[in-house]
């Protein structure tokens, strides 16, 4: 599902460096990513979603060479296989918690907006809680609510790849769980792969498998 290469990223002005030899994740997989704070969890991500793209290299991602692809080709491509919890959620403040989570449909013409996405928004919404929050604006939720929210957006599309950066980290240990059930149960059924950063070393039993970024060379000045 993701092969990353003798690649190298450095971020543009500053030191920080990251060195990742090799680094595979199989199809089917739930793998953590852990690691002291700035040493490249969420760089490493980053160059898996196609956000970040290495100086050299081959970053691939379900097949694809996401690191030779165009920037628009590189979004649609994650749009349509991959769902991205950001740390900092990266929801729309002026949008409803409805429209946050339908955001995929209508950022890219590959997908048109039916009924069946917004009856899955519903679903997804109420399965973590929030279904009665759907017409309210982010703005006007919590921590935590604002994370559920971008779980759901995430599982909209139904991708074969999660990406997720501390999803449970603003959760209160009861939703905490709730959510890590919704998260590997949709593994489970979907044969989708997990990657996901986390500090919380006490759901680390719950995957297949645990990397420790600090294999990877990391210098300069700290980055996510």
């Amino acid at each position: 599902m993701i092969s990353i290469e003798n690649a190298i990223f450095r971020y543009a002005g500053g030191d920080f460096c990251l060195s990742v030899p090799k680094f595979q994740v199989a199809p089917g997989n739930a793998v953590a990513v852990v690691g002291p704070s700035g040493s490249g969890k969420t760089t490493l991500l980053n160059l898996a979603a196609g956000i970040l793209t290495p100086s050299s290299g081959v970053v691939q991602t379900n097949r694809v060479e996401v690191s030779s692809l165009s920037e628009n080709a590189r979004r649609d491509f994650r749009l349509l296989n991959i769902g991205l919890v950001f740390q900092e959620f990266e929801l729309l403040e002026h949008l409803s918690v409805l429209d946050n989570i339908l955001l995929p449909c209508r950022i890219t013409s590959k997908v048109v907006l039916n009924q069946y996405h917004r009856d899955r928004a519903a679903e997804l919404a109420q399965g973590v809680g929030i279904g009665d929050k759907l017409p309210r604006f982010v703005r006007k939720l919590s921590q935590g609510e604002r994370q559920r929210v971008a779980i759901c957006r995430a599982l909209l599309l139904e991708p074969s790849l999660l990406l997720c950066d501390e999803p449970t980290g603003n959760l209160d240990p009861s939703n905490k769980e709730h959510v890590l059930d919704i998260l590997f149960e949709y593994v489970r059924r979907s044969e989708a792969t997990l990657l996901a950063v986390t500090h919380d070393h006490g759901v680390l039993d719950r995957f297949n498998e645990v990397v420790d970024v600090g294999q990877f060379h990391a210098t300069g000045a700290r980055q996510p």
